[in-house]
């Protein structure tokens, strides 16, 4: 059974005891980070602003809303709401947003880049719309790579988690509250706010596997802009029970604002005697990323004698890389087979989510076909097994393209990850013809990465 984090009463700080326990829960993967708009403070021409406030100022601009008759500094809410009272089209704040973010380019702040340095966090929940949290995970996680996956949430388009948390292939960010677009379809207004949480709350529109894990994991509720009436019930919604209910779990609440609010603490105090509340979502970011850096050591210069960590692809194949073609009951092996080539500075991809159906589909796997410098099906007793499969239709596209490659031009280079006779198996006489490795387990070796290597470097 999880075990709670040890919170008593809402205090401003964590002892030493519930650090230690928090980051138990993190290497744990039990922990569940919920980031706000407090967090995201980017550099300006006119110094470091938040995100949201900047993106007012401009948005005014953009609208022609007179700032000098709104609450200073003005939110979103206040220019959005001014616009509409002068008969202005709703849809048409979306796309001036949009195009503000279009002409711009913020670095992620330190905060995220902190918090996406924390690999134990796979699931990261995010109540803003813009890109910063995907661009720091994958500027820190994957040299830029686009390999985080984003999934975006809105009332008329409920999309979830593509799995249980245990099975993602890859870090996800969720925008609970929509992800910036030129249509209408995240929060930039309490009216939006208010729609996007009945919508949560509805039965029929509830991502229920992200719900599901937000009911049973500690949450770490960062940066958020809820206040008061709007924080209990948003931490209501996500635990799904009366808060004085017994619950196995914890939050903590991290925020400039959550101390300084007597209602709101006091409900907690009485209420909810799992949460903790922590002042300064920044402060909080920088203690947990150097309490977490302290007890793991840097990482390990790359050695192709020990076993590599597995870094999931990018979620569209980079150029010239080398496709690996495989059987969905195999990923194991593919997982090792692509960390070694990785550490061997070979770029691999393969299809991590094996969707296998509709033409989009198809046509994705043959464009990566066509465009990869290296086609490698891996061959084993699975796929000997299996007289169809997705997999078999990647061969045939790998053959139709390698009857325009000059005879004996490395194309297709066949693995076989296990026992299997690679010479009486169901596979195409042309990979029979080639010569097929083995790589038990998908574990690389040396010479396999070098021949890779030196073929690749022959063609550039």
């Amino acid at each position: 059974m999880t075990q709670p984090l040890p919170l008593h009463t809402p205090l401003a700080t964590l002892d030493d005891d519930a650090w230690g326990d928090l980051l138990d829960f993190i290497e744990e993967r039990r922990v569940i980070p919920i980031l706000g708009p407090e967090l995201v403070q980017v550099e300006t021409d006119a110094g470091p602003r938040l995100l949201y406030d900047w993106a007012a100022e401009k948005l005014a601009v953009k609208l022609g809303v007179d700032t000098s008759q709104l609450p200073q500094p003005c939110t979103l809410n206040d220019v959005v709401c001014w616009f509409l009272a002068s008969h202005g089209r709703r849809e048409e704040a979306y796309t001036r947003l949009r195009s503000l973010f279009r002409d711009v380019a913020f670095e992620p702040p330190l905060p995220l880049r902190q918090l996406a340095q924390i690999t134990d966090f796979d699931l990261f929940v995010t109540t803003t719309f813009d890109p910063l949290l995907e661009q720091a995970i994958n500027a820190e996680r994957f040299g830029g790579a686009q390999t985080t996956e984003v999934i975006a949430y809105a009332p008329n388009r409920v999309v979830d988690l593509p799995s249980e948390r245990e099975k993602l292939a890859r870090p996800v960010v969720y925008h609970l509250l929509g992800r910036l677009s030129a249509s209408p379809t995240y929060v930039i207004s309490d009216e939006d706010t208010l729609e996007f949480i009945c919508a949560l709350q509805s039965e029929h529109l509830t991502p229920e596997k992200l719900f599901h894990e937000l009911e049973h994991n500690h949450l770490l509720f960062i940066g958020s802009s809820f206040t008061n009436w709007l924080a209990r019930l948003f931490l209501r919604m996500t635990k799904r029970h009366r808060l004085s209910d017994p619950r196995d779990v914890g939050e903590v609440l991290a925020d400039s604002h959550t101390a300084g609010d007597a209602r709101l603490m006091n409900f907690l105090q009485q209420v909810s005697l799992r949460t903790r509340v922590y002042a300064g979502a920044g402060k909080f970011v920088d203690e947990l990323h150097r309490r977490w850096t302290a007890r793991h050591k840097p990482a390990d210069v790359i050695d192709l004698a020990r076993p590599q960590r597995f870094t999931p692809p990018e979620r569209d194949m980079p150029e010239h890389a080398v496709f690996i073609s495989y059987a969905r009951e195999d990923l194991a092996a593919v997982q090792r087979l692509k960390a070694g080539l990785d550490a061997a500075g070979i770029r691999t991809w393969f299809d991590v989510d094996r969707l296998e159906g509709g033409d989009d589909y198809d046509r994705k796997i043959q464009r990566n076909i066509a465009r990869c410098s290296y086609f490698v099906p891996v061959i084993s007793a699975t796929t000997e097994k299996r007289l169809e499969g997705y997999f078999r239709r990647e061969w045939s596209y790998a053959l139709d393209r390698a009857r325009n490659i000059a005879e004996g031009a490395l194309f297709i280079v066949p693995v076989a990850i296990d026992s299997v006779d690679a010479a009486s198996a169901h596979i195409p006489d042309r990979f029979k013809a080639l010569h097929v490795t083995s790589l038990p387990g998908g574990e690389v070796t040396a010479e396999f990465a070098q021949h890779l290597t030196s073929h690749l470097a022959d063609r550039q």
